[in-house]
């Protein structure tokens, strides 16, 4: 897997939590995963989609997004497709053959295809490995983001039994979750929940007085950088983007009143880099796959907490500093209770009303955004200062020139040659800039000056099928400017991240405890899953998370494996380093069952024996 990520991403090392996914995946487990925006959940399907041997079916709510991810893959080398109402049926029935001739390794679908029984028929006659379902809080009435379309793909178990789902979100509460599992019939998979924190984003709570004036001295401080500007209304969007074309910013407004081909036509000049900022209602920002939008700004009070978490999220995707200005005035609270009041249905006035509390409880409170965040998702925060909101950071004069301890790590002329160079090879294939390479991969070359094929390869982003396309183009920008200023190679050090995340802490969930209350009682394995009426898999999953969080477990009443596969077991683990069950199993081979495996070490982690 490590070699493939590296061929095909450029990246050196997995992120948190993607290694346990995948290998879950690649063993025909179904899964929920839980990841911010940016955490790199797309990948978690795509690269076990190469290793599989039958098509990846990949569920995408929105056509730009479906565009965007496939041309990012065909980039790296990836053979994909996609299935939307922008083809044409004979552009349909070419992907179709794709698949049927299996020559494609990923299909993107939208959900609404799934009752076209054209589509069923095709699916049914495909050796499918996987689905993938992306923003899967959309199947929830409970969630932000409810769309009926999703309710289509309840069916899939139904058609696939013994197809694996990994269903994916990055906004999602414990009843939105359980509705997920629900819907989509993942009661005996595995949820993987990684930190809702992102590290590199700054959260910040202005007063809404002389806000257009702050919203332009902040993106004059961010000249040619990509910034979404969302509004409450159409006619905010239009009016911000007119005032900032009359102070020379190149903008565009963005909301469901344009044409589809309006639309279209301002995503596009967004992600290719033609206009850097946009004024846009909610309807913006899903279809968005771009990963170096360096500011999002709230000029009204957004309807929710999920929904301003997802909208912040489209900032810094690419894990560079990135910023979240929210501009609130008590006047933006009265405003939504007007509209609350005029809902005909009780339950959704409930919820909005619920929903409104808590973002104003947001905006109002004199503590840490990032622990209010982190709070609201279940998740706990145990630093007493977060240095990434208006609370926990110094007067602004301070943040500012801090942003630019951020800027002088790499050449900032070097940089800008390079985003010329990628904008023009960008514009030639058709694609967005950042499907060439990233702002970091970028940064990364203008910090260590890579002047041979060999050091190139070194650099993050940069895959073999990148290389081999892109390689001579950048390298001959860098090796003349660092002739041009006697400037040598600099070692390039993959184990610096660009930005350091802080350690957090999840709190025990409800249903963890009751299981490890459970074991307390020396129940034994069997019996809590009986009694519990949960998988052997999510019961032993739930005790590794309560070792996770340090709380000690009462074992010396479990039974033990026989002692030949004790022992088998525990030399397989030993040798393996003990991270991932997967390398264990294949050592021991298939009559050992992951969770025996999973079982023997926690007896182990329990001793002390196996870190």
């Amino acid at each position: 897997m490590l070699h493939l990520l590296k061929k095909h991403f450029g990246y050196d090392q997995f992120r948190p939590l993607q290694q346990d996914i995948i290998d879950h995946c690649v063993s025909g487990k179904d899964a929920l995963v839980l990841m911010p925006t940016g955490g790199g959940k797309s990948l978690c399907f795509q690269l076990p989609a190469l290793q599989f041997p039958g098509l990846t079916i990949v569920i995408s709510p929105l056509i730009a997004l479906m565009k965007d991810q496939v041309d990012a893959l065909k980039a790296n080398g990836i053979a994909a497709a996609f299935i939307n109402s922008s083809l044409s049926p004979a552009e349909i029935a070419r992907v179709e053959q794709l698949a049927i001739r299996k020559e494609i390794k990923l299909l993107y679908l939208a959900p609404e295809r799934l009752a076209i029984s054209s589509i069923k028929q095709l699916l049914q006659s495909l050796d499918i490995s996987l689905f993938a379902i992306d923003e899967a809080h959309c199947i929830s009435e409970w969630g932000h983001d409810f769309r009926p379309d999703y309710r289509n793909l309840g069916s899939l178990r139904h058609m696939f039994p013994n197809t694996p789902i990994m269903a994916l979100t990055a906004t999602a509460n414990a009843r939105v979750r359980e509705d997920i599992i629900k819907q989509l019939k993942l009661e005996t998979g595995r949820t993987f929940q990684s930190s809702f924190n992102r590290p590199n984003l700054t959260y910040r709570v202005e007063p809404k007085k002389k806000a257009f004036e702050c919203l332009l001295a902040e993106i004059r401080e961010r000249p040619s950088q990509a910034v979404i500007v969302y509004c409450f209304s159409r006619k905010g969007t239009e009016k911000v983007a007119a005032d900032l074309q009359a102070n020379g910013i190149k903008a565009a407004a963005y909301h469901a009143g344009l044409s589809a081909p309006q639309r279209t036509r301002v995503q596009e000049q967004f992600i290719r880099d033609q206009v850097p900022v946009i004024a846009a209602t909610i309807a913006f920002g899903m279809g968005i796959d771009k990963p170096d939008v360096r500011l999002v700004v709230h000029m009204d009070l957004p309807k929710s907490i999920e929904g301003y978490y997802q909208e912040t999220g489209r900032a810094g995707r690419d894990g560079l500093p990135s910023d979240c200005i929210l501009y609130y005035s008590a006047g933006d609270r009265f405003k939504q209770e007007y509209f609350i009041r005029d809902m005909e249905d009780p339950k959704e006035q409930l919820r909005a009303r619920t929903q409104l509390q808590d973002i104003t409880r947001y905006c109002e409170q004199q503590t840490c955004r990032r622990a209010s965040l982190l709070h609201h998702f279940g998740e706990a925060w145990d630093q007493t200062n977060c240095a990434g909101c208006d609370i926990c950071l110094p007067p602004r004069e301070k943040r500012a020139s801090s942003r630019r301890a951020v800027d002088a790590e790499f050449d900032q002329d070097l940089f800008e040659i390079l985003r010329t160079t990628r904008r023009t090879l960008a514009e030639s294939k058709g694609v967005p800039p950042y499907v060439i390479f990233g702002d970091r991969s970028l940064q990364e070359m203008a910090r260590a000056y890579p002047q041979r094929m060999e050091s190139l390869s070194e650099i993050f982003g940069v895959g073999k099928e990148k290389l081999a396309q892109y390689g001579k183009i950048f390298l001959k920008d860098i090796c003349a400017y660092a002739k041009e200023n006697n400037i040598p190679e600099r070692k390039t050090s993959i184990e610096t991240p660009v930005y350091v995340q802080k350690k957090t802490r999840r709190a025990a969930s409800e249903t963890i405890l009751t299981t490890v209350a459970l074991l307390e009682e020396k129940k034994s394995i069997r019996e809590i899953v009986q009694q519990r009426k949960l998988s052997l898999g999510t019961v032993l999953q739930h005790l590794e998370q309560a070792q996770d969080l340090n709380i000690k477990l009462a074992v010396s009443h479990l039974s033990f494996p026989s002692q030949e596969r004790y022992k088998k077991i525990v030399n397989a683990l030993k040798t393996t380093g003990g991270n991932t069950l997967s390398l264990a199993r294949a050592k021991l081979g298939e009559e050992y069952s992951y969770e025996e495996i999973r079982y023997v070490r926690l007896l182990l982690r329990c001793k002390g024996k196996i870190t």
